[in-house]
């Protein structure tokens, strides 16, 4: 009998924490602060405070079960520990096409900013992603991890550039002006709590990092805590440059500002940003959907097949296939969706 072939531990703190907060920033804070900006006005930051209050108390509850069950299917083992298999399997299942949904859909993301830049279909370079970033995930962890630590740093970057055009403008408006009172602050943070979510898919990297049972918690609360700092300045300094009216009317907030720094080359540097934004972030749904088909097959609630390593790679080869598959035909039903849509609309 042939022995079993396990996932290779490459992961240190410093690769779980990047991976963390790449998923954790992804596009929420470019698609919400507006809206937010509009509900909270000038007290956006404390918007954001209020829903990092909350973060990091679902974060803790992570950081405490990956610390006793560190395992690849993450929410799948802590349901069934609790609660036993048969919720598990579905909790694992809505867990796995959260992430395919996710990932294709910002994939189609990645194709509007890639047609801006170079003027391929948008469907194309969703595709072309989609798989490449699937060879990339076969091709090893460590391989995948240096990609998401890079593809984090030039995202943050963004954020960081945002903090610095600001910093002249500190103090210029009212941090405490709140247009809609106190409501509106708190249905801001109930909006821009969506910009904290992803520092879940952290715990799924648990069976490729070295001492997991310490390294992921630590990760986890780090990245956390870096996002919320980033957050936070982001904010005071959106609205410290532009005010929070400007802020809420425009569909671009950042762009707006950048160009105000930047000029016509903004809208260049913005894209190539937003291009690694989105690819990291389809990268780590990928992942995450991934790894927890991989550790439902490896406790027998899935078929086996789907928890086959490759020999060589230490990756789950099968599980990486399907979440493939998922994906591209999530990207074509969608597609499908909107050309029918389009279609109507003209006839009628």
């Amino acid at each position: 009998m042939s022995k079993k072939v396990a996932l290779k531990r490459e992961l240190g703190l410093l690769e779980v924490t990047l991976s963390g907060v790449g998923i954790i920033l992804g596009a929420g804070i470019y698609a919400l602060i507006g809206r937010a900006a509009g509900l909270a006005g000038n007290s956006l930051w404390i918007s954001f405070a209020i829903s990092a209050f909350i973060a990091i108390f679902t974060g803790l509850s992570y950081a405490e079960l990956s610390s006793m069950f560190p395992k690849a299917s993450a929410e799948y083992e802590y349901t069934s520990n609790a609660f036993g298999k048969r919720l598990a399997f579905i909790i694992g299942w809505l867990i796995i096409l959260s992430g395919v949904i996710g990932a294709s859909t910002v994939s189609l993301g990645f194709g509007g900013y890639f047609k801006a830049l170079f003027n391929i279909p948008i469907i194309t370079s969703a595709l072309v992603l989609i798989i490449a970033l699937s060879f990339l995930l076969f091709w090893g962890i460590k391989e995948s991890a240096r990609f998401a630590v890079v593809a984090t740093l030039i995202e943050t970057s963004g954020l960081i550039i945002i903090i610095f055009i600001g910093v002249p403008y500190l103090g210029k408006v009212d941090y405490f002006e709140m247009p809609t009172g106190m409501a509106g602050v708190f249905q801001a943070s109930a909006l821009v709590f969506f910009a904290y979510t992803g520092f879940e898919s952290i715990v799924k990297l648990s069976e490729e990092t070295k001492a997991p049972e310490k390294t992921i918690p630590k990760g986890l609360i780090y990245a956390i805590l870096i996002s919320i700092v980033l957050y936070i300045l982001v904010a005071i300094s959106a609205v410290s440059v532009i005010g929070w009216e400007k802020l809420s009317e425009s569909d671009a907030p950042f762009a707006v500002i950048a160009f105000s720094a930047f000029g016509s080359d903004a809208f260049v540097l913005l894209t190539v940003i937003a291009l690694f934004s989105t690819a990291n972030t389809v990268l780590l749904m990928m992942l995450g959907s991934s790894r927890i088909i991989y550790g439902m097959a490896d406790s027998l609630n899935l078929p086996g097949i789907l928890a086959k390593v490759h020999f060589s790679r230490r990756t789950p080869w099968s599980a990486i296939i399907i979440t493939m598959v998922l994906s591209l035909l999530f990207v074509m039903r969608v597609i499908s969706h909107l050309w029918q849509t389009l279609l109507t609309s003209r006839c009628s």
